[in-house]
């Protein structure tokens, strides 16, 4: 029965991570009226350096959301090592470029100053998780590595969890701003909590 639990949660995991991934190609199908777009301003919209940040943000994000499960895979660890690095590799310089443009775009986050702070704290975590993440790999220390690892991709999950929170937030309060405001915490501080369980109950060294 724990196997078959197991599995189930992976597959949900995976799903949720691949198709969230995809996720920023609607915003290229659908345009301006999509998503988030149709509550920013004009002056926001027609911003060169916001969009820039914005596109790099949701396009590099959404590529280390579609990659970064795999390296959790065992399978895929010891048997394509190769694989391995490389996608370690893409999803470094995914985090690095996402993360920087998510940390701009928040500046300006729905919600005034309690957003912003919120997603700038999830950019700064993120970045600095796979950071160290990669210079834990360089230094052939693997608990570390894999520890942070898994709080670096806790924080991209925040991708997924913040698409499950924003919903249910908004038809409790019925008020965008307020549920955005709260989102901009939820959607990655307990991720953060859950890892730290996650790398305790693995005997992960961390530090």
């Amino acid at each position: 029965m724990k196997n078959k639990t197991n599995i189930v949660a992976w597959g949900v995991f995976v799903v949720l991570a691949v198709s969230i991934g995809l996720y920023p190609i609607l915003y290229f199908v659908e345009g301006r009226e999509f998503g988030l777009l149709p509550s920013k301003g004009d002056r926001l919209l027609n911003n060169v350096f916001w969009n820039i940040g914005f596109y790099g943000h949701i396009v590099f994000g959404g590529v280390a959301l579609l990659i970064g499960w795999m390296q959790f895979s065992e399978k895929i660890r010891t048997t394509y090592i190769r694989l391995h690095r490389s996608v370690g590799k893409l999803y470094v310089i995914s985090v690095l470029v996402s993360g920087v443009c998510g940390g701009y775009i928040a500046l300006h986050a729905t919600g005034g100053w309690i957003s912003t702070l919120g997603f700038m704290g999830l950019a700064i975590i993120w970045l600095l998780t796979t950071l160290k993440a990669y210079r834990a790999v360089r230094n052939k220390d693997m608990d570390l590595h894999k520890g942070l690892m898994i709080y670096s991709y806790a924080a991209t999950f925040a991708a997924v969890t913040l698409r499950i929170w924003l919903p249910l937030l908004h038809i409790i309060f019925d008020d965008f701003v307020v549920a955005y405001r709260l989102v901009a915490w939820l959607c990655w501080v307990p991720n953060m909590v859950f890892a730290y369980f996650w790398i305790r109950r693995r005997g992960l060294i961390i530090g």
